[in-house]
């Protein structure tokens, strides 16, 4: 089915897990407000508390993280003037969906989740149930707002691949033509941000060395010590995007670079293929403390004013539900509930 029929609309969620890193913010926070701007698509961006608590959280915790998460979605360019900004749970339309979702899901589908099996490891009869059921919860949070774009990592493909299936079996069960076969949105230099300390592994906020990520939180001498540190080959950087190959480390940081130039890699390679690291590393460093400093220091600021947050939140959450409760109602409508 084409999403011709559909407003064009794109949805995604960051789970408040806390500990924000660059990866966060070139893979999503600053793609998120990007496509705001491009004005092509109506965005909606929401902080996906209900997928957090999946596996156990400290309640004080887990409000903070909600409310820092925010404060960098705003922080990163994401105006909740242009975009409806909200967390999930105050929108009752996601969990209502996904119950629905829930008889549409095959237990075979689930069961080929690589990111449960990754999340539950051996011990996997002990995992919650959230946790298996999280794909179906995340086909609701896009489709509760028939999106018909998602910005998603190399991680959640198989999740968007999942939010397709189900709404192509709701359609094919009931004979309608009622919710959109998201796609993909993944572009971007930087859309997959590496260690600083290995190239070959995510930058995540769980690796015990601080000096493999950057935080957005970090202030601007931390950045610049963390990326002139961060680990490299001993030759000179390459004039074409083929030279990056077999040389992890060289490549993130190329790529990290032309995500904030807003340049490819291509064009970066052009201006500093044959340079040594020593002369590149300052460059970048520059370049990220410019971008960097003024979202870190406007988290700060932000999350001195917690009512405010909480009230840009709830009044999301209003806009949001003005989307989601009609959509809600034709479902139940659809599937046959009396109203």
């Amino acid at each position: 089915m084409a999403n011709t029929a559909f407003q064009p609309r794109v949805f995604s969620g960051i789970q408040p897990s806390g500990g924000l890193t660059l990866g966060n913010y070139l893979g999503a926070l600053k793609r998120f407000a990007d496509m705001q701007n491009e004005g092509n698509f109506e965005t909606i961006y929401c902080m996906v508390d209900l997928h957090a608590i999946t596996v156990w959280q400290d309640p004080e915790t887990l409000k903070r993280n909600t409310r820092e998460l925010c404060a960098g979605f705003i922080a990163s360019g994401v105006d909740p003037e242009k975009s409806i900004l909200f967390n999930q749970s105050q929108v009752p339309e996601h969990a209502q969906l996904a119950w629905v979702f829930n008889t549409v899901a095959r237990m075979g589908w689930l069961n080929r989740m690589t990111q449960f099996k990754d999340k539950a490891g051996k011990n996997r009869e002990n995992a919650s149930v959230g946790l298996f059921a999280y794909p179906s919860l995340m086909a609701a949070d896009i489709l509760i707002y028939h999106a018909t774009h998602v910005p998603v990592g190399d991680d959640q493909k198989q999740h968007l691949e999942l939010t397709r299936d189900i709404a192509a079996k709701f359609n094919h069960d009931y004979g309608v033509d009622f919710f959109p076969i998201t796609e993909p949105v993944i572009e971007g230099a930087a859309t997959r941000v590496m260690s600083l300390r290995d190239g070959s592994k995510k930058m995540s906020k769980s690796d015990p060395s601080d000096m493999s990520r950057i935080n957005m939180t970090d202030d601007a001498d931390t950045i610049a010590t963390k990326l002139r540190k961060a680990r490299t080959d001993p030759d000179a950087l390459p004039s074409e995007v083929k030279g990056l190959e077999d040389r992890p480390e060289a490549r993130n940081l190329i790529n990290i670079y032309a995500a904030f130039a807003d340049m490819t890699p291509e064009q970066v390679l052009a201006e500093v293929g044959g340079k040594q690291f020593s002369e590149f590393k300052p460059m970048l460093a520059e370049l990220a403390v410019s971008k960097l400093s003024p979202i870190s220091s406007e988290m700060s600021r932000l999350m001195q004013d917690q009512d405010e947050i909480d009230k840009i939140l709830r009044r999301g959450a209003e806009r949001a539900r003005e989307i989601t409760e009609p959509i809600l109602a034709k479902t139940y409508d659809i599937v046959g509930m009396v109203r």
